[in-house]
C-alpha cells in the first residue's frame, strides 16, 4: 500500500510503543529499513509527475476532501494523539482541529499568485516566473505535535504539487498512519507515504532520493540532516529555549498567560515559553506571581506527561544540574492508575546561575527561569543570550515600548502580552540554532517550490 509502509524484511527491528500516561507496552511497530524506505522513495517518486500536472484547483479541491475525511474521523484522530503523547482530551481535540483548518488554508493558498509579476522586463521581451514543485520531499517529524507538525510539512508541499514520504517519531505514530489512509482516498496513491520507524529509519530517508527534507527536531538531528542532504533543499526548526520578558507594567494576566503557555504539551512545544525575564526592581513579585499562576496547572488535569523515558531522563538531568535558591513546585493530580507515567508538576526556579543548564539549554519541560536585569536593555541583551532564536514575547501595558522590544528581540516570532498563539496565515520560523526556514503561512509554499523564469523574445 503506498500510503503505508510495507511489509519489512524479517530481520528488521521493532519500535517499542509506550503509553506516557502509564509507563506501560502498548505494543510495537515494526521499524522501516532501508529496502522498505526506497521503496516508499521509489512510489512517491512514480506518483509525483502526476500529482504535479494537476491544476491548482484540482489540488485544492483534494486537500478540501483530505480536510474532510479528517473532521469525520476526529474521534479516532484524537484517540492517535492521545495514545503516543497522552495529551488531555482538549488538547488533542484542538490540534486535530488545527490540522483540518490547515489543510482548507492551503487549499485555497495554493490558488493564489505568489510570483512575481510578468510583464515588460526587458528591452522587446516578455518575462514571467513559474513556481515549481521540487518533486519529492522527505518529512521528518517529532513526538510533541504527531499530526500537527505532520500536516504544517505536508500540506504546503503537496498543495505545491510535490509528493511526499513521513517519517513520525518512533514514540508517536498512530495519528500519521491514519492521515495516510485518509491521503489514499483524497488524494490517490503514492502522493502521501508513510514510513515508521526509529532514528535510523529517519536517516535512511534524508540519504535517499528524496529532492527536499523537511526536518523537526532536535539540534543535533538538524545538523545531521544538513551533512547528509548535501545540495538538496532543507528546511530545519530546531528548537527554541523561548524567553518572556515582564516589565513592571505588565498585564494583570501575565502570570496566567505564561504558566498556561509554559505547560501547554507538558511544555513541550519548541515556542513555549522558558525563560522569564524581568527587572530586578520586579523580580520576586514576579516570581510569587508566577508561582501562584502554576499552582493552578495541574500535571494529571490540565496537562499530559513528558512523551517518553528519554525525554523524561534529559529533563530530570537538566534540573538536576540547576541549582536553584528559588523553587516553586505545583501539585500534580495523577490518577493512581497512572503513577508510574512520566509525570511532572509544573516548576518555577529563581535566583540562578546565568550558565546554568536550565538556562543554557532546551529544557522541553513544565518548567519556568526567572532572572532579573538592571534595565530593559540588559533584560533584550539577556533574551538574546542563548543561540536559539525561535520565539519570545514581551509583556507591557505601553504597547509602543513593547514592540520597541519586540523589533529588538532575535526571534522569528515574537508576542505582546500573550504567548504561544499561532494561526495558519502567520509565519512561523527560526533563526540562528532553531534552524532556518518557515512554516504556516502562504510564504511556507516557497519551502517547497522552486521559480523559473521564462524570457520570450517578442522583437
Amino acid at each position: 500500500m503506498s500510503t503505508t509502509h510495507e511489509a519489512p524484511s524479517d530481520d528488521v527491528g521493532s519500535v517499542a510503543l509506550v503509553d506516557p500516561r502509564t509507563g506501560r507496552s502498548r505494543g510495537s511497530l515494526a521499524s522501516s529499513d532501508a529496502r522498505v524506505v526506497a521503496a516508499a522513495v521509489k512510489v512517491a517518486r512514480a506518483a509525483q509527475a502526476g500529482w504535479a500536472a494537476t491544476t491548482t484547483g484540482e489540488r485544492s479541491r483534494a486537500l478540501l476532501r483530505l480536510a474532510t475525511l479528517v473532521e469525520a474521523r476526529a474521534d479516532a484522530y484524537i484517540s492517535a494523539e492521545q495514545a503516543g503523547t497522552g495529551k488531555p482530551h482538549a488538547e488533542a481535540h484542538g490540534e486535530v482541529a488545527q490540522c483540518a483548518d490547515l489543510l482548507r488554508f492551503y487549499a485555497g493558498a495554493i490558488r493564489t499568485d505568489l510570483t512575481p509579476g510578468s510583464g515588460h522586463r526587458l528591452p522587446h521581451r516578455e518575462s514571467w516566473v513559474r513556481w515549481e514543485p521540487l518533486g519529492v520531499v522527505g518529512v521528518i517529524v517529532p513526538w510533541n505535535y504527531p499530526l500537527m507538525m505532520a500536516v504544517w510539512r505536508i500540506a504546503p508541499a503537496i498543495a505545491a504539487g510535490n509528493t511526499v514520504v513521513v517519517k513520525p517519531a518512533e514514540t508517536t505514530p498512530d495519528s500519521v498512519l491514519l492521515i495516510a489512509e485518509d491521503a489514499e482516498e483524497a488524494l490517490g496513491s503514492g502522493v502521501l507515504t508513510v514510513i515508521p520507524g526509529d532514528r535510523e529509519t529517519g536517516r535512511l530517508l534524508v540519504r535517499s532520493a528524496v529532492d527536499a527534507v523537511a526536518f523537526t527536531g532536535s539540534r543535533t538531528g538538524g545538523m545531521d540532516v544538513v551533512d547528509a542532504a548535501a545540495t538538496r533543499r532543507v528546511s530545519l526548526e530546531l528548537g527554541g529555549n523561548c524567553p518572556a520578558i515582564v516589565l513592571p507594567d505588565a498585564p494583570e494576566h501575565v502570570y496566567r498567560g505564561l504558566a498556561d503557555a509554559c505547560t501547554y504539551n507538558a511544555g513541550q512545544s519548541c515556542a513555549a515559553p522558558a525563560r522569564v525575564i524581568t527587572l530586578r526592581e520586579n523580580y520576586h513579585e514576579v516570581i510569587e506571581g508566577l508561582a501562584g499562576a502554576m499552582a493552578q496547572r495541574r500535571a494529571g488535569v490540565d496537562f499530559g506527561p513528558l512523551n517518553n523515558l528519554r525525554q523524561l531522563d534529559r529533563y530530570d538531568r537538566i534540573i538536576a544540574g540547576s541549582p536553584a535558591g528559588i523553587r516553586h513546585v505545583a501539585e500534580t493530580a495523577v490518577p493512581d492508575h497512572e503513577k508510574d507515567g512520566y509525570w511532572r508538576p509544573g516548576l518555577i526556579l529563581a535566583d540562578l546561575p546565568d550558565d546554568a543548564p536550565v538556562i543554557t539549554e532546551e529544557t522541553f519541560g513544565p518548567a519556568l527561569t526567572v532572572q532579573a536585569a538592571e534595565n530593559e536593555e540588559a533584560a533584550v541583551h539577556l533574551a538574546n543570550s542563548v543561540p536559539h532564536a525561535l520565539a519570545a514575547s514581551v509583556w507591557s501595558t505601553s504597547m509602543g515600548n513593547g514592540l520597541r522590544m519586540a523589533r529588538l528581540i532575535d526571534a522569528g516570532e515574537v508576542w505582546v502580552n500573550c504567548h504561544l498563539e499561532q494561526t495558519a496565515e502567520l509565519p512561523h520560523g527560526g533563526r540562528g540554532q532553531s534552524g532556518h526556514g518557515t512554516d504556516l503561512s502562504v510564504l511556507a509554499l516557497t519551502e517547497y517550490q522552486r521559480p523559473k523564469t521564462i524570457t520570450v523574445n517578442t522583437g
